[in-house]
């Protein structure tokens, strides 16, 4: 840890950057994911659903930037390459054999909704550790997820993949 005036004691800062990086190795994740719905989606809805996944990604992107930068803030070190993400993230590996827009769809609900948990955990960790500037942060990014992963349920309504319980199988999990 690097020294920082920031009133947190070192102990503090210390979890709420382990925290952090794995949110960060999370986020990253996600945007990955998300630009990997953007890129392979087909069929009837493929104009506007590779539009919204897009739109998405940007969003996810911007968070990339504001959770390492926190990281940095703190006087951590922001772990934050693709290969680290991939040791650390707590999204599912997104599946290869998806075409149609309600699959994706529902590929990236599964993640979303991952996502927004991983974000709420982080939310209830920071505060309990006094951290209100980190809760915040991820405040802010649970607020835009949610608002999401709305926007992809709302597309599956009626459809196969519409949840009905709250929780439902992973899309393309492995069995």
């Amino acid at each position: 840890m690097y020294a920082t005036r920031i009133d947190l004691s070192e102990n503090v800062r210390q979890d709420v950057t382990k925290m952090l990086n794995d949110t960060l190795a999370s986020t990253l994740d996600l945007w990955s994911q998300t630009k990997q719905a953007h890129w392979n989606v087909k069929g009837k809805d493929f104009y506007q659903v590779h539009l919204l996944f897009d739109e998405m990604a940007a969003e996810v992107y911007e968070f990339i930037d504001l959770v390492a930068e926190r990281v940095t803030t703190l006087g951590g070190i922001a772990l934050g390459t693709a290969r680290m993400a991939a040791e650390s993230s707590a999204v599912e590996e997104y599946p290869t054999d998806l075409v149609s827009a309600e699959e994706h769809v529902a590929a990236l609900s599964d993640r979303y909704a991952a996502y927004g948990k991983h974000v709420r955990a982080g939310i209830e960790k920071t505060d309990e550790l006094g951290d209100a500037d980190s809760a915040d942060l991820y405040t802010e990014i649970s607020r835009t997820i949610d608002k999401r992963l709305w926007f992809l349920e709302s597309h599956l309504v009626g459809s196969k993949f519409e949840s009905k319980t709250g929780a439902s199988e992973p899309v393309g999990a492995r069995r």
